[in-house]
């Protein structure tokens, strides 16, 4: 489980195809704490540690369903990934819940600057039964955006936008976003448990 809370933008290093899955090589300050096994989310969705280097560098997976649902497969070196360590069961829970677990995929449709904060603009595919299941944002809820804990403004059907301060700005990879960007978008998870109570309640 993580929070939203973005540790660090990191870079990828290597991209590997191995059969279905691809191997991702990402370089971070906090690689030599890691281990085997451990969770950690990349642009928000949850991978596990394969392996380690001595060169600050670790190795993670990402199967199939991973690289259609989500922005992982367009991942290429060079390119920063946000990473978020499992969150601490003692310690404040600084964003909301977040499983980890993408939803779908959105693309940047508008960048405006104002008043020291930027807002993004994304919009992605809806639908009644996408909704009916919770794969949807209300005003002034939480959604997150590529790993990013984030509260919604001006909730459409399909597209919503964010405010970004300066600091998740320069902290993230909001930095390198662009019009036409794809990002990862994981809802609510309460939403869903709601709409999910009122589908089994009919």
């Amino acid at each position: 489980m993580f929070s939203g809370i973005v540790e660090e933008a990191a870079t990828v290093v290597a991209v590997e195809q191995k059969e279905s899955n691809v191997d991702l090589t990402v370089r971070c300050s906090f690689a030599p704490e890691l281990h085997i096994d451990q969770s950690v989310a990349h642009n928000g969705v949850c991978l596990t540690v394969v392996d380690l280097r001595p060169d600050n560098t670790y190795v993670v997976t990402a199967v199939r369903e991973t690289l259609e649902r989500s922005n992982i497969g367009m991942l290429k070196p060079g390119d920063a990934v946000n990473l978020e360590r499992s969150m601490l069961m003692n310690g404040r829970l600084d964003g909301h819940i977040v499983q980890g677990h993408v939803d779908t995929t959105a693309v940047c449709t508008g960048i405006e600057k104002a008043d020291g904060s930027t807002y993004f603009s994304f919009s992605y595919k809806a639908s009644p039964e996408m909704a009916a299941k919770g794969y949807m944002t209300v005003e002034k809820g939480s959604v997150t955006v590529n790993g990013v804990s984030l509260t919604v403004c001006d909730s459409e059907r399909d597209s919503f936008r964010v405010a970004i301060i300066p600091y998740t700005f320069e902290h993230t990879n909001f930095r390198d976003l662009k019009v036409g960007s794809v990002v990862n978008l994981e809802f609510d998870i309460i939403g869903k448990y709601l709409a999910r109570m009122m589908e089994l309640k009919d």
